[in-house]
């Protein structure tokens, strides 16, 4: 055990890092290394006391998440040389891992799985009953259909993993003081902090909340109720069992996905820990409501086989040699959740240099990787990939304790559930944020969940199977989501898109701030349009529409899951310029409808004397109006690409608007239609989305954004310089749009391309987002291709389900947008639908 020096050393940092487990260790090792000077990591006990010590350490490259699989294999690759680096010994064992198939619907998810692996570098391989029973003599064979093999995979001793990065962090620099409580937090005008403890008060720059179950006591000393509580997890050791004695290697770690548990050796013996259902699992709530106990560090709870019995079932039954064996030990330790078990990592909105690295389901993995990332993102100004899906700013007001405490049960439970695309989680719904519209429409459709607002998905017919359907192929929402597609293009539509996040930006800098936030101009007073936050080297932050509604005030609009993400970037902006201007989030209080299709005009003009024609209200304008005498501010834009409006007003207005608008279009058969829908027509038009064919992995200019990207504007925008130089040397993939033959499976995003080469068929790109074109009746998906297999014409293969479709890369858009086929046919010419 390593003698601890309880002093601060000094009274001021760069960094300080609050927490002594593996990742608040690694983030200290991985900043010290990239020759951060000043890193203080503070441990209120001893390294690793909480959840990493007792953790069961296993390693894999396999991830669901497309940048997660970019973390876990940073991890293993970084865990294989830390011995060599640091001369500590990490108890680093690889023989590989098993995930077992034992359903066919189990195999589709794995052979989905599959093609999200064949543009990533890690190993992974689909294997055939046979080659599991060579690889683990053990199993009962009955019921396995298939494995999912990732020959890198393992386990890791935690501890010593730990020592080995406290020694690199020493090694290059940092201090590493413990038993040192933080007792309070205070920030300072100018955004540094004062660390609070017994031993006296440290100035940092930065401080990094990495405090794992005690995450939420020290985001209470700034006022933030971190969502995140601790689960009993319990795993068990056998005794010697002669049958794994007698192997010549060790045995590969397996996991039973309907079993529910994870089983690996254990020197001579085994051990396995399973993940009960919700109603079984318990959580440790009284930490919630009052906090760890006083002095909880290394300490375990009482264990409860009972609660564990049917899977200790499920166990033998899948490894016999299991019966005969004795249980020697068995830990049950807190591990915390998050409400969906994806950490939450990054700087955090509302409060000034306070980052997190917190709610590590699975610490040991995450932690060399996510220290990385985190470092990164620290020396750089900008994450090094997009991981949008841990930003703790995914979280508001909204996540209630109640709501924290329903998802982390859930989320225990469903840890080895079948994960279906398009896949929808109910515990904890709804929560607070609840659209106007919802309890008038909840009956009618299948709701989705959007950063906690409930947003309809596809509406409901007679005759319609009804309810959540999850398939890996078309299902029962396929027939009405056509139907949909057809009223918007034929009729007229209209959606809830209140979970929108919107800002209102006013004040004597604002033009200049949003010039120098956005590579497109600023629209002038009545006008909007589609801008790009870039980051420093030029990849997309964020996609927005800026309205200026008056001289200097401004509205801007970002999807749901963006909301704070989007915020906090601009708060920082604002605060490091110096800019004079009041930015106010108008999220919950606002609603928007959205009318869209040949009939908007006609429909919506029945309800206010404002003229909407063509020539007063044109493509890209915003207004104040009164429909129906309610006060709305109207923008002509709509992401169908049909002719529409999106109407923002007051929440409580949403019931009385929604009703003036459907009875005014009676007579036009106006219709709902959900988010399904609006995701296939803009695709057929060539849209992109935030978060799919653009993100912090992409620029602006592979993404085919140069439209809204204005290089000779007068202003130093973010990224500006960065671009420049990536035009001059030329991009090296592009963004291409296919059509795919396929049969009763389409594409969603994230799949392999293949091009049947000279040589061989390789994979070559990955697809972003896709749907089937319900206009062009077959599939269409976004690409990234290299720039040489980019051209118009060109075959390919996109990869569903472990077939190869063909691909044809076609001109885009599938459809011209109303606006386009307006202006051609001013111009005389026939556009085409």
């Amino acid at each position: 055990k390593e003698a601890s020096s309880p002093s601060l050393g000094k009274d001021r940092a760069d960094t300080v890092i609050i927490g002594g487990g593996c990742v608040g260790v690694s983030l200290a090792y991985h900043l010290a290394k990239a020759g951060l000077k000043d890193v203080v990591l503070l441990e209120k006990s001893e390294l690793t006391a909480g959840s990493t010590w007792h953790a069961a350490g296993l390693t894999t490259y396999f991830h669901p998440g497309i940048n997660l699989k970019k973390i876990h294999a940073y991890s293993i690759k970084l865990y294989e040389k830390l011995e060599e680096e640091t001369g500590q010994p990490v108890g680093f064992h690889q023989p590989g891992s098993i995930r077992i198939a034992s359903t066919p619907t189990r195999v589709d998810e794995f052979k989905y799985q599959m093609t999200r692996a064949g543009w990533h570098p890690t190993e992974q391989y689909l294997i055939t009953p046979e080659k599991v029973q060579e690889l683990f003599p053990l199993l009962n064979m009955d019921k396995v259909l298939a494995g999912l093999y990732n020959p890198g995979d393992g386990h890791i001793d935690p501890y010593s993993l730990t020592m080995a990065l406290a020694a690199g962090a020493r090694k290059y620099g940092a201090q590493l003081n413990y038993p040192v409580q933080v007792t309070n937090l205070n920030s300072r005008s100018d955004g540094t902090w004062e660390v609070e403890t017994p031993l006296g008060i440290i100035q940092a720059k930065r401080i990094v909340n990495t405090a794992g179950f005690w995450a939420r006591d020290i985001g209470k000393m700034i006022g933030l109720q971190h969502p995140l509580i601790p689960v009993h997890h319990q795993y068990v050791v056998t005794s010697t069992v002669p049958e794994v004695k007698a192997l010549k290697k060790e045995l590969p770690v397996i996991r039973d996905l309907e079993g529910s548990y994870y089983l690996r050796q254990e020197r001579d013996g085994l051990l396995f820990g399973p993940y009960e259902s919700e109603e079984k699992m318990k959580l440790q709530e009284s930490w919630v409501t009052n906090g760890v106990p006083p002095g909880f560090g290394k300490e375990l709870f009482e264990s409860d086989l009972d609660r564990i019995m049917e899977h200790i079932e499920a166990a033998m039954e899948m490894v016999p040699v299991l019966r005969k064996a004795d249980i020697i030990n068995t830990i049950a330790g807190p591990i915390t959740y998050s409400p969906d078990i994806l950490p939450m990592v990054g700087p955090h909105q509302g409060v000034r240099n306070y980052w997190v690295a917190i709610g590590f389901g699975y610490g040991i993995i995450h932690a060399g990787g996510m220290g990385k990332y985190l470092s990164d993102w620290i020396l750089e100004g900008e994450p090094p990939f997009d991981l949008i899906e841990v930003d703790p700013n995914r979280y508001g007001k909204w996540t209630t304790t109640e709501y924290t405490a329903a998802k982390a049960r859930e989320s225990y439970g469903f840890n080895n559930i079948v994960g279906y695309p398009k896949e929808e989680r109910f515990a904890g719904r709804p929560t607070e944020r609840t659209s106007g519209l919802y309890n008038l429409l909840k009956s009618k459709c299948s709701m989705g969940f959007h950063a906690g607002w409930e947003q309809p998905h596809w509406f409901y017919k007679l005759g319609d199977e009804t309810g959540y359907r999850p398939s890996f192929r078309r299902t029962n929402w396929f027939d009405p989501v056509g139907r949909e597609y057809k009223q918007v293009m034929e009729k007229v539509g209209v959606i809830d898109l209140s979970p929108f996040g919107k800002f209102k930006v006013k004040g004597t800098d604002s033009v200049k701030l949003l010039d120098h936030l956005f590579a497109n101009v600023v629209p002038k007073v009545g006008s909007t349009n589609i801008s790009h936050m870039l980051t420093p080297r030029g990849k997309v932050y964020a996609e927005l529409t800026v309205s200026q509604l008056f001289p200097g005030e401004f509205m801007l609009v970002t999807g749901s899951g963006s909301e704070l993400h989007d915020l906090r970037w601009i708060e920082e902006k604002i605060t490091r310029g110096g800019y004079k201007v009041e930015i106010e989030n108008k999220t919950d209080e606002m609603g928007v409808l959205s009318v869209a299709g040949p009939y908007a005009r006609q429909v919506l003009q029945k309800l206010t004397n404002e003229d909407l024609s063509d020539a007063s209200f044109k493509f890209l304008q915003c207004r104040h109006l009164k429909l129906s005498n309610i006060a709305v501010t109207a923008i002509r834009i709509s992401y169908t690409g049909e002719l529409g409006w999106e109407l923002y007003h007051r929440k409580e207005d949403s019931v009385p608007l929604y009703s003036a608008i459907m009875e005014a279009g009676q007579k036009e058969g106006i219709d709902n239609f959900g988010t399904y829908a609006l995701n296939a027509l803009r695709l057929e038009k060539g849209f992109r989305a935030w978060g799919a064919e653009m993100n912090c992995d992409t620029n602006p200019l592979e993404a085919g954004l140069e439209y809204f990207v204005k290089l000779n504007k007068a202003a130093d925008f973010t990224g500006k310089q960065a671009l420049k130089q990536i035009k001059e040397k030329g991009i090296k993939r592009q963004l291409v749009y296919l059509t795919l033959e396929t049969d009763n499976v389409d594409p969603e995003g994230n799949e392999s391309v293949w091009h049947n080469g000279k040589a061989r068929t390789i994979v070559i790109g990955n697809t972003t987002s896709g749907c089937f074109s319900y206009g062009a009746q077959q599939s269409l998906a976004f690409a990234y291709v290299p720039m040489e297999l980019s051209k118009v014409g060109q075959k390919l293969e996109v990869e569903l389900l472990g077939k190869n479709y063909p691909a044809t890369i076609i001109q885009e858009p599938l459809v011209l947008t109303e606006p386009t086929r307006m202006r051609l046919q001013r111009k005389g010419e026939s556009p085409k639908i």
